[in-house]
Parts: C-alpha cells; sequence; structure tokens
C-alpha cells in the first residue's frame, strides 16, 4: 500500500552522530543527535511543550506487538513535505509498529518516545539515516535533515491494526477508482470525437459500427464463418498503431506473421479487443478503433503507447477453436458511426506483442 514509504524509512538503519553543534532553535537533543520538539495536549485541548519523561531505551519490549495510530509527515529541512499519511488516508491516522528494539537515531527511537496524546516534532541526521547510501538532493540542499512530524492518537493490538490497514487500503483502492471513472467520463467524449473524425477524414463512416461496450469497428472483408463465442480461442493476425500519430507499436509481422490466440471474453487481452473481436464472422478482416478506456488507459502502455491513446488495430480473424462456454446469445445490434474528429497520421513504428494482451 501507499503508506510503506513511512515504515520503510521507520525502517532505515542509522548510527549515532558525532554532536559537533547546538541543536536548532527550540527543539532538544537525544544522546543519539536525534533533536525534538515534544508537546501534549493541555486542558482547554491546546498543545503545550512537554519535557521528556525518559530517553528511550532500545531494550525496552514493554510495547512489543502494539502499533500506534498516528498522524506522520516527513519533510525537508525546509519544511517541503515529502509525504503525508494525512493525504494518503485522507486525514485518517495509520498503524505504525511500535518499536522493539532499535537504532540510536532512527525513526524507531522517535516513536518510541510517544504516548497517546503526544505530538512531537523530529530532526534526523540524514548522513546517519542514510549511512552506505546517497542522501536525496532535496534532503542534503535543505539542511540535510530529515523532519518528522507524528501525532500519536491511540495505541492498539496487531489485529486492529491490521484492520485498520486493510480498511485504509481499500480505501485507497476505491478513490483511486473514482479518479479512474471520472477521469475516463472526460476522456471518453475525446476518444469518440477523434476516432469520428479519423471514420470521416478516411472515408469510412458509412461502414463503421460501435459495439455495445463502445469499440469501434469496421468489417473490410466479412467471412463465411460463424461468429466466435466467449470461451472458443481464436486466432488474429493484426497491426496496432496510436490513432493519433500513426505510429505501428506491435503486429503479427513482427512474430514471424504467426496469430496471436486467446480464449475470448475472458479478460485475456485489453476490452476492445474482446469486443471487437467478437463482431467478426471467422475469416474477416476489420479495424478496431478503440477508445483509450478499453485499451491501456491513463497508464499507457511500455514507451510506444502513451497516456489515453487511442489505438487502431487492423485484424484478421484467422480461426475459431473450442467450445462456447454459454451458450450464443443474440447480439445486441450495432450502432453506426456517429459524428466525426482527428487527423489520420502514417509513422510507423515496431513493439512488443504483449501490446495487446491486458
Amino acid at each position: 500500500m501507499r503508506f510503506q514509504f513511512l515504515l520503510s524509512l521507520a525502517a532505515l538503519p542509522a548510527l549515532a552522530q558525532a554532536q559537533t553543534s547546538t541543536p536548532a532553535a527550540g527543539f532538544q537533543r537525544l544522546p543519539s543527535g536525534t533533536e525534538y520538539r515534544l508537546f501534549r495536549r493541555d486542558a482547554a485541548g491546546r498543545y503545550a511543550p512537554q519535557a521528556l519523561a525518559a530517553v528511550p531505551s532500545p531494550t525496552d519490549t514493554s510495547r512489543a506487538g502494539q502499533f500506534m495510530m498516528m498522524h506522520v509527515s516527513y519533510l525537508t529541512g525546509r519544511d517541503s513535505v515529502l509525504q503525508s499519511s494525512r493525504q494518503l488516508a485522507h486525514g485518517q491516522p495509520v498503524p505504525i509498529p511500535m518499536p522493539t528494539g532499535f537504532r540510536k537515531g532512527s525513526p524507531e527511537e522517535a516513536f518510541a518516545i510517544l504516548q497517546p496524546g503526544d505530538s512531537a516534532v523530529f530532526r534526523l541526521p540524514a548522513d546517519s539515516l542514510f549511512r552506505g547510501r546517497p542522501v536525496p538532493p532535496e534532503l542534503r540542499r535543505s539542511g540535510n535533515v530529515l523532519v518528522l512530524q507524528a501525532t500519536a492518537v491511540r495505541m492498539v493490538d496487531q489485529a486492529t491494526a491490521m484492520a485498520a490497514a486493510q480498511r485504509l487500503q481499500q480505501e485507497a483502492m476505491a478513490e483511486q477508482q473514482r479518479r479512474t471513472r471520472a477521469h475516463q467520463a472526460e476522456q471518453l467524449p475525446k476518444d469518440n470525437a477523434a476516432i469520428a473524425e479519423y471514420l470521416k477524414t478516411n472515408n469510412l463512416t458509412a461502414k463503421a459500427q460501435k459495439t455495445a461496450g463502445g469499440t469501434w469497428y469496421v468489417i473490410t472483408k466479412r467471412g463465411t464463418g460463424a461468429l466466435p463465442q466467449p470461451g472458443q480461442t481464436v486466432s488474429v493476425r493484426y497491426r496496432g498503431t496510436v490513432l493519433a500519430t500513426g505510429k505501428e507499436f506491435d503486429s503479427s509481422d513482427k512474430h514471424g506473421g504467426t496469430p496471436f490466440d486467446f480464449t475470448l471474453g475472458q479478460g485475456q487481452v485489453i476490452q476492445g479487443w474482446d469486443q471487437g473481436i467478437a463482431m467478426l464472422p471467422k475469416g474477416s478482416t476489420a479495424i478496431l478503433l478503440i477508445p483509450s478506456s478499453l485499451a491501456y488507459g491513463t497508464r499507457g502502455a511500455g514507451a510506444d503507447i502513451p497516456a489515453d491513446a487511442t489505438l487502431r488495430f487492423d485484424v484478421e480473424l484467422v480461426e475459431v477453436k473450442g467450445t462456447a462456454t454459454t451458450p450464443p446469445a443474440k447480439r445486441p445490434a450495432a450502432k453506426s458511426a456517429a459524428k466525426p474528429a482527428a487527423k489520420k497520421s502514417t509513422s510507423k513504428a515496431a513493439a512488443p506483442r504483449k501490446a495487446v494482451k491486458k
């Protein structure tokens, strides 16, 4: 999950740094060299400075197996936020395992200081944290320290912590899916407009059809065989290009002309292929025009298929084999092409066969 960065920094080995300077203004210093400012809420709910009751012991195991629900942020010495659990977890605290032994000068030592209700700011020497590894430039340029801000909310057991982590993970996934759906809703009209313009420019509008799922296709030679059914194995020769540029990213010719085999309707390929190939009788050749949401979406594929790329595939359905997983159903009528919008391009290039795979 995305909170792993927080834990990975906490696990960095660290050694005590020679104390050659005084602490930063307003900070106290542990014997290890870690500087800190410790606060606790007063009766009025305001955070007030608090003295450290005792220096944590690296051998203290009293909190073994426990987790502190915390808000944690990592910053540079100039207060530029590197990562914050408040942002990643939408304002909710995240579970941090309590150390049962730690290296002096590490984030684990800092966490060992905290009790529920405490808030603190720590300054950890970057050279000690990243001993044996290069210090990230943003830290070196900003005082060569890592600033850790932490607010301890409550202590919980492992089962509660794991349940909280799972909930946060599910919420993060749901939020990512929501953003993806919102982006697709915004991108789809642009993709369809580009496809429509392409059809118009190439005099294909009258022949173009659209599957119920949104894939456009033009049958250039109709075969005499039956339509393939979900669960059957289909063999397809193809050439794939990016619609906006005409750049070829893959083709059967790049693989000795061998057709590509896959099981129809099983999610083994991008959705545009599952939808488009299902509309072709055996022996057909066709053009598939696939909106980005039915291809590789915002992630793209390798160096040749950028994010939000609408794709063209020239395909030939060579063979249909095997038994359908379900009886043939009446197919919904294909939609005729809508009004067109983007220019045809003819530049060509090559790329890997996995481009048609999901």
